[in-house]
């Protein structure tokens, strides 16, 4: 029997590599479809990688008719919230223009599986904690606005074209491969982890502690961190549930428990033995006091439940990684 085969596009950056090579170690024909303008081709060492573009419907065509795909996996979008706010076309084209040539791809070569790398910017400020999948989604970015607007299209493709899909709603993913093979590396870096490890390494200036005054316990915002590998493994199931002839779902996925900053920054500090100077800032617009998953949909449907939970886990294997790169990317 064949094994299956899916494309995973954005395989290079930091959720698709581990994604990527997870799927490879269990069994799927893997094939990584990246442009590198934010992934690292070390990243997807031993795959086969195919450099392309989504916004070139002749790079998908090639791709579709080189290969048989059972299914997708679709990573590959800009994600930073702020550079979303002041490029919002560019976010537009590259996140939407980009994911509908490739479902128009999918659907001309017979592919009708997709699992979608969304995200829990698609809900915007919170209403009630946790939130569910149920929750008003009303993002307040345009990085919001173009993954809820691929939803939308995921499911009128569904609709009319027996599409299914499953769109995964990420809350903040954290860590790195548990062997320090596959990690975050961006540039600008706009996460906390490896902004707190940047510092520890002696590459930045004290860490800015934006807000100190949130109704949580110790006046810094609260999220809900998930392993990389974690999201990775449910990735795996999606897949599973789609290829078994699953419906069509949106699913959160968090540890449904939230760290602040000021904790996060504490762990860092034990974590790696460095001082990790801090300075307290003002608050940045936009930024709600606590995000909080409920993934309860997510275990019931898919058999998924995270398990490296720990955030002080996550910051272990972030900084292994970090370590073994020498803190510098590589491509």
């Amino acid at each position: 029997m064949s094994r299956p085969s899916v494309l995973v596009t954005g395989g290079a950056g930091f959720i698709g590599s581990n994604t990527a090579h997870l799927l490879a170690a269990n069994g799927w024909q893997v094939t990584v479809f990246d442009n590198l303008s934010t992934g690292h081709r070390t990243l997807a060492d031993g795959l086969d990688l195919v450099t392309g573009d989504l916004l070139h419907p002749a790079d998908l065509d090639a791709l579709f008719t080189a290969r048989r795909f059972d299914a997708v996996v679709h990573f590959a979008a800009l994600s930073l919230v702020g550079q979303s706010v002041t490029e919002p076309l560019r976010y537009y084209e590259n996140n939407v223009a980009g994911s509908r040539n490739l479902l128009d791809a999918m659907l001309r070569h017979g592919t009708t599986r997709l699992v979608f790398s969304s995200t829990a910017a698609t809900y915007g400020e919170p209403v009630t904690t946790p939130i569910t999948e149920d929750h008003p989604q009303q993002p307040i970015n345009p990085y919001g606005r173009t993954k809820l607007a691929v939803e939308w299209m995921l499911r009128d493709a569904d609709l009319a074209h027996g599409l299914r899909f499953v769109a995964l709603r990420y809350f903040n993913a954290a860590g790195a491969d548990p062997d320090a093979r596959f990690g975050e590396w961006h540039n600008p870096e706009s996460h906390l982890i490896p902004i707190l490890l940047r510092c520890a390494a002696g590459l930045t200036g004290p860490v800015k502690v934006l807000g100190t005054d949130y109704p949580t316990p110790d006046g810094t915002c609260v999220r809900d961190y998930i392993h990389v590998h974690d999201l990775a493994r449910a990735h795996a199931l999606a897949l599973r549930h789609l290829l078994d002839g699953g419906p069509s779902a949106a699913l959160n996925l968090g540890c449904s428990r939230g760290t602040s900053v000021r904790t996060m920054l504490d762990l860092a500090r034990r974590v790696t033995g460095a001082p990790i100077p801090s300075t307290d800032e003002p608050r940045r617009p936009g930024d709600p006091a606590t995000l909080v998953a409920s993934s309860a949909r997510a275990r019931a449907l898919l058999g998924w439940t995270p398990a490296l939970e720990d955030p002080e886990i996550m910051l272990r294997h972030a900084w292994a990684f970090f370590q073994r790169r020498g803190f510098a990317p590589k491509d």
